[in-house]
């Protein structure tokens, strides 16, 4: 299925390249990775050094990187996403986009 960045907010995350850009904690800043798991409140990512780091979305903004085989486009993306607008469980923010469809 293809990623759009306007609509990736709605999409899986788990499997994406991911980079905290900013956060309230200033320990969180460099942390960058694959994103493994996904809770209501937290990402967990995977290190290149095979670290497993959660990372609250409240205060923090993430840089997603969205391949190209799945932005439907022949080029990579690189989005970047308050981490506010991801507060939910995943499975129900996936379901959304459902709605917005059929709109």
């Amino acid at each position: 299925m293809e990623i759009t960045p306007s609509k990736l907010i709605f999409h899986e995350l788990i499997g994406l390249a991911v980079e905290v850009v900013d956060a309230t904690n200033p320990t969180l800043s460099s942390i960058s990775g694959k994103v493994v798991d996904e809770t209501k409140n937290m990402i967990i990512v995977r290190t290149e050094t095979g670290q497993d780091k959660m990372v609250p979305k409240i205060g923090t903004t993430f840089m997603f990187r969205i391949p190209a085989r799945l932005s439907g486009n022949h080029a990579e993306k690189h989005v970047k996403i308050e981490g506010n607008l991801l507060l939910s469980q995943p499975e129900n923010r996936t379901k959304n986009i459902r709605k917005i469809r059929m709109r």
